[in-house]
């Protein structure tokens, strides 16, 4: 299993858009990961244990 989850992997486990999780993260609405401003743009960085937990599912990683 891998230690990332990205935008897309996140959006089709939460069943929602990535603009929603974008935003979420960027106002720091969803509480398992960061989003870091970057020159004209924002780089993402969920974790995985945090989102797991936060969607109800129990996994090791």
């Amino acid at each position: 299993m891998s230690n990332k989850i990205t935008i897309k992997q996140a959006t089709e486990i939460m069943g929602k858009c990535q603009p929603f999780i974008r935003a979420g993260l960027q106002r720091g609405l969803l509480p398992f990961g960061t989003a870091i401003k970057v020159h004209n743009g924002y780089n993402y960085y969920i974790y995985p244990n945090l989102f797991y937990g936060y969607v109800g599912e129990d996994r090791k990683c």
